[in-house]
């Protein structure tokens, strides 16, 4: 059975997020002791608070460790990826499995691009919304003639996620409503991510790449920029990816028309499970961020 492994992105954290595999699995301490960067990342994932937890430059270190040292459990207990995807910030603990990086630099990376993600954009000036219930081509028909808001991710048929300055995207929120939206909901987050607005950014995340070195991956991965494999620069790619669209449930059907046949989560929350049952109901997705999730993917694919 081919399996797809996708990985958790911003949003999703919650204090004491990998602890019970910490505390269980030597595999997991591996990982997390190795997270050697200027915050306590057992710490802040284990105790919080959750205000500092929250912050994009801790949250996407924590997030990263947290799911690196999930998968590495799952991977001892004899279950292997055919492919790899992660949303957004999961895209860096997707490719840190495939082996792309090694797991101190993906934890370092992030930490660095939390930081450069966190200064670009002046608090309270850009902002996020999910439009509920329309499809992507009347979306961005509605947003089009707007300037200033674009399309930041397709996470699922039917939840598209806007961004933008906070005036562009409150005008196109109305606008979108108006069309035949069902909803149109702000999203918690510290600004316009996968929007131009982060084109200064994305110059600066690539001099941060440059920095490490980068293997081949062992694994196919799935990119973010266009819901496919790619066989271009790895550091081109991300620097597009930080500024870009995320084309997710693009990149659930892409691997489902490879062959995969079976979906594990890794990392908290369970969001990205959702996505791929809204993109297609008869694909099972296991979502393992508790030992309970573990065992229950474990009895599922095992024996596939």
């Amino acid at each position: 059975m081919k399996i797809g492994m996708i990985f958790a992105g911003q949003g999703s954290q919650y204090v004491g997020m990998g602890k019970a595999f910490y505390d269980e699995f030597q595999e997991a301490r591996d990982v997390f002791d190795q997270a050697n960067i200027d915050i306590d990342v057992k710490k802040v994932c284990f105790e919080g608070p959750e205000d500092v937890l929250n912050e994009t430059s801790y949250a996407q270190p924590c997030i990263l460790t947290t799911s690196l040292a999930i998968a590495k459990v799952i991977e001892a207990q004899g279950i292997h990826p055919d492919y790899v995807a992660g949303l957004s910030l999961g895209e860096y603990s997707a490719l840190a499995y495939a082996g792309a990086f090694d797991t101190q630099d993906a934890i370092s990376i992030v930490r660095r691009r939390g930081q450069i993600m966190s200064e670009a954009l002046p608090a309270g000036t850009t902002s996020m919304a999910a439009v509920l219930a329309m499809d992507a081509e009347k979306i961005q028909e509605v947003i089009e003639p707007i300037d200033g808001v674009t399309i930041a991710n397709y996470n699922c048929p039917g939840q598209i996620v806007i961004t933008g300055t906070k005036e562009a995207v409150e005008i196109a929120s109305e606008k979108l409503k108006e069309a035949g939206a069902k909803r149109v909901i702000p999203l918690k987050v510290s600004g316009a991510f996968h929007s131009p607005l982060l084109e200064e950014a994305s110059y600066k995340l690539k001099e941060e790449l440059e920095k490490y070195d980068i293997h081949e991956t062992k694994i196919p991965v799935v990119y973010n920029v266009s819901g496919k494999e790619e066989d271009g620069d790895l550091i081109d790619i991300l620097t597009r990816q930080i500024k870009s669209s995320v084309y997710f449930y693009q990149s659930i059907q892409y691997m489902i028309a490879q062959g995969v046949e079976a979906f594990v989560e890794i990392g908290p929350g369970k969001a990205l499970s959702a996505f791929v049952k809204k993109t297609d109901r008869s694909i099972p997705v296991y979502s393992v961020d508790s030992i309970e999730g573990l065992n229950q993917m474990l009895g599922a694919l095992k024996d596939e």
